[in-house]
């Protein structure tokens, strides 16, 4: 039975087309360190890491490549933004859509004095917008939110929280673990502070490689959350004061910048209007043949509200976790059940705690496997 993944939310596949050739030549060939070595290759390595930083910036008009810090994913990005930045006493304002990648830390600095307040959502997982201008105050410090919920694909509407947040002095960050590469994202126009970007989603890129890009005035207010050697300014204790070197100590997944560089090169020959219309072609599709099916209910906008290619199905008649087993047992769809390491958008949504079935389109998902899965959910409701 041909296995059909439809779990992109989580990490797409398949990657970009010769990722692991690249990444394996380069441990077979130069699998060796950079910005450590008084040799050619580790210069060349270097080299590699700046252009990689460069077409980052670029693709998100990012302030400067400098401003470019590579991480091991969004989580790690998220906790450097957030244990960087907050004191004892601060303002936070999230939606009530976020990943526990930023509800987990906030919830450990609530028992450490700070204020986290969630902009309410309706039951279809839209931002309630009267609410903005009421909550976000000058009071508040930091304002964080998921650009698309990765439960029910809600995009959140950032111009509006920018503008807002600009008007208060408030430091805006992007997770943006859903929309990289699939959504324009443009730092400069929005004035985003931070954006958060995992490299193994619709970047199609390897696991454990991501970036966050800082605005200026962020990085100035922002203290490293991991000290050590940087291969510059070896002679203080303290950190270096300049970026990227601030907040990348250590040696860096080296493979994981050669296979971003090698995604993001693929990414930009296809183009963002391609991947993104290919997208909203198939979720018209599988909205369109999910609006005949009964028993089943999609958690979430629906037809008409901008949003991802990402679809949280609750089946009537099956426990979700069942469905999920049934969807790989009997049709070879591999999808993901529960909650999504999201409580929050679940209670939202109000499919907490039973969770859903997510269905998640990438970039090389065909028509022929939405038409499959249609059938399959047709069939598994019906029982």
């Amino acid at each position: 039975m041909k296995q059909i993944y439809m779990d992109n939310s989580s990490t797409s596949f398949p990657k970009a087309p010769g990722l692991g050739k690249t990444m394996g030549e380069h441990i077979d060939q130069m699998g060796m360190n950079m910005g450590r070595g008084s040799y050619s290759p580790s210069f060349h390595l270097e080299q590699i890491a700046v252009e990689t930083k460069e077409k980052l910036c670029d693709f998100f008009h990012g302030p400067h490549s400098r401003n470019v810090i590579f991480t091991s994913g969004a989580t790690a990005g998220l906790n450097m933004i957030i244990n960087g930045l907050l004191e004892h006493g601060d303002r936070v304002v999230t939606t009530s859509l976020e990943h526990n990648a930023v509800a987990r830390p906030l919830h450990e600095w609530t028992k450490n004095g700070i204020v986290w307040e969630q902009l309410p959502s309706a039951s279809d997982g839209s931002l309630v917008l009267d609410a903005i201008p009421k909550m976000l105050t000058p009071q508040t410090k930091l304002v964080i939110v998921t650009h698309a919920s990765n439960v029910s694909g809600n995009i959140i509407p950032l111009e509006l929280l920018a503008q807002t947040c600009k008007e208060q002095n408030i430091f805006l960050a992007v997770d943006g673990a859903q929309t990289a590469g699939s959504q324009d994202i443009h730092m400069k126009e929005l004035g985003l502070d931070a954006l958060i970007v995992p490299g193994h989603k619709s970047l199609l890129g390897p696991q454990g490689i991501g970036a966050m890009i800082l605005s200026d005035k962020l990085a100035t207010k922002l203290r490293p959350t991991v000290l050590g050697g940087t291969g510059s300014r070896s002679d203080l204790l303290e950190m270096p004061d300049f970026l990227p070197d601030r907040f990348e100590p250590g040696t860096l997944n080296i493979p994981g910048i050669v296979g971003l560089s090698h995604a993001m090169d693929f990414l930009i020959e296809q183009g963002l209007d391609t991947i993104r219309g290919h997208k909203e072609l198939l979720s018209h599709q599988f909205l369109e043949g999910l609006s005949v099916i009964k028993d089943v209910t999609l958690a979430g906008p629906g037809s008409g509200i901008p949003q991802e290619s990402v679809f949280s199905l609750v089946f009537k008649k099956a426990d979700q976790g069942e469905a999920a087993y049934l969807l790989e047992r009997d049709y070879g769809i591999l999808t993901r059940s529960g909650l999504h390491c999201a409580p929050l958008a679940h209670q939202a949504l109000g499919t907490f705690p039973g969770g859903s079935v997510r269905f998640s389109f990438g970039f090389f998902t065909t028509p022929a496997e939405v038409d499959a899965s249609l059938h399959a959910i047709s069939q598994i409701a019906s029982r």
